[in-house]
């Protein structure tokens, strides 16, 4: 990935607000799942939703 891809990825990951960080979690697609259940999600603080989404999308690249 190149750092200008990597820059827009982050970008888009911080403007998302939380329950839009949560759904794109639930829903993520890639070539593993991601099993969170909606009251470990919402315990969670938006930094940490922000970092299992860009996490989970840099591994599915």
């Amino acid at each position: 990935m190149t750092s200008a891809r990597f820059e827009k990825l982050s970008t888009l990951i911080v403007s998302l607000s939380r329950p839009q960080l949560k759904n794109r979690i639930r829903k993520f697609k890639g070539g593993f799942k991601l099993d969170f259940t909606d009251s470990y999600l919402e315990k969670l603080s938006v930094d940490r939703l922000r970092h299992i989404l860009l996490a989970a999308m840099l591994t599915r690249k």
